[in-house]
């Protein structure tokens, strides 16, 4: 049985002690925080024949099964790949299995995780599914972006917001996780992710701390005209795009908070404090705000996994960047 985080007892006790359930949840909330978790210990719930004082027994044939992953009435969707969109064709897989009766004789259940990625054919394809169900069916819907799914989608799910730990829960949480990490890269950790806990660990797993001061170095050879943005960018090939477009976005957000109250920016990384510091007299507000608006365009079409050149976007990047460093 998967474990609850210590921030989630409280919103589990409400909804196992449910007495009904609706046909379809929509667990929604910032990445990181364990909202995954939180829908698959309810499908626990769900399916388990022996269910003690709301919790999943853990010992029956569909507990046991469940934890196999081989649990006939339970259907799971995901992108087949990193980064790739989930196809209509996997939709169409889920709406059979929601068409079959259970085979244990109990519910059935189906989880799919995120619900963002889903292309609008796919999407579209879910909608009768969501609006009637065949059987005892429960649909769990996972999403770090409420606004990205179509509202017929929406609309036919009960929304479960999902609850953000505390800045002292997620360091305690990261603290028990990683206790050969310093107390300064935690806080870079947690910086870097939002103040996410799990979102944090992950990037840890992936040396973003390291990736960071990498980017920061290089742009810094590029300020000073010692580097080209088409080596930059090669440097840069490890480091999903995601992440790039989101640390840029944050720099920015700090960058005009320096410019407006004339003080060093607030972060646990002194490279990137140092490197802000240094852009302040470099850059117009206005300037800045109008590449925040390119950011968050350039962001949209990745994380709607459009058919990117990523070599073209991220050399696209630094020449905005450089331009707008340059034109203060």
């Amino acid at each position: 049985m998967v474990e609850l985080y210590p921030w989630q007892h409280t919103q589990w006790a409400q909804l196992a002690n449910r007495t009904q359930h609706p046909h379809a949840y929509l667990f929604h909330g910032p990445q990181g925080i364990g909202k995954h978790v939180l829908a698959q210990r309810l499908g626990q719930l769900l399916l388990c024949s022996n269910p003690q004082q709301h919790q999943p027994c853990g010992q029956c044939k569909s507990c046991l099964l469940l934890s196999a992953g081989s649990h006939p009435d339970f259907y799971a969707v995901q992108p087949e790949e990193a980064d790739k969109a989930i196809r209509v064709d996997q939709i169409r897989a889920l709406v059979d299995f929601v068409g079959t009766t259970a085979q244990l004789g109990g519910r059935k259940l189906v989880l799919l995780d995120p619900a963002e990625a889903m292309n609008t054919q796919a999407a579209n394809a879910l909608l009768k599914s969501l609006e009637e169900p065949s059987g005892d069916t429960v649909l769990l819907l996972v999403t770090h972006q409420l606004s990205s799914l179509l509202p017929t989608i929406r609309s036919r799910c009960v929304k479960q917001a999902c609850r953000v730990p505390s800045p002292s829960e997620a360091v305690r949480w990261l603290q028990a996780q990683l206790p050969e990490v310093s107390k300064e890269d935690l806080a870079q950790l947690l910086s870097l992710a939002r103040g996410f806990p799990l979102q944090a660990f992950r990037l840890h797993e992936q040396g973003a701390v390291q990736w960071q001061n990498l980017m920061l170095e290089e742009l810094d050879k590029l300020r000073q005209g010692q580097q080209w943005p088409s080596a930059v960018a090669d440097a840069w090939q490890a480091i999903p795009l995601l992440l790039i477009f989101d640390w840029f976005y944050q720099w920015t957000l700090l960058l005009v908070r320096q410019q407006i109250t004339r003080s060093p920016c607030q972060t646990p990384n002194p490279l990137l404090r140092d490197y802000l510091y240094e852009l302040t007299a470099q850059t117009e507000c206005t300037q800045v705000l109008a590449f925040q608006d390119w950011l968050l365009q350039q962001r949209h079409a990745v994380q709607n996994r459009a058919n990117l050149n990523r070599t073209l976007l991220l050399e696209a990047l630094l020449v905005q960047w450089s331009d707008l460093i340059s034109a203060g």
